[in-house]
């Protein structure tokens, strides 16, 4: 079994990187790092107030939303009964006569009150 546990022999190229690798980290040593600093407060603050920015227009559009659809909505009327798409299918009817002078029309003005 070879370093990486695999069980498979390493090739030449592996063998030339992993030196590489473990060469330039022994090199580094304590002096080469830099100091640890603590983050900085206004980075952290800024994100805060972006953050809470977003949440609070985005809550705002919920509401806006939710009275929109509220108000804009009719209120609910029963639904008409289904009718047929087609004209029913009967014998036609004959056209209608003009009113025979011999049927007496009340007219308008002989009404009496």
């Amino acid at each position: 079994m070879n370093e990486s546990g695999t069980g498979s022999t390493a090739t030449p190229v592996e063998e030339r990187l992993r030196a590489a690798l473990a060469a330039r980290a022994h090199s580094v040593g304590p002096a080469d790092l830099r100091p640890l600093r603590p983050p900085t407060g206004p980075v952290r603050s800024r994100r805060v107030l972006v953050r809470r920015a977003v949440a609070g227009v985005l809550v705002l559009a919920a509401v806006a939303a939710l009275v929109f659809l509220s108000v804009r909505r009719e209120p609910a009327r029963p639904v008409e009964p289904a009718r047929s798409p087609h004209p029913p299918i009967g014998t036609p009817s004959p056209v209608p006569s003009p009113v025979s002078p011999s049927t007496p029309q009340p007219s308008p003005s002989a009404r009496q009150p």
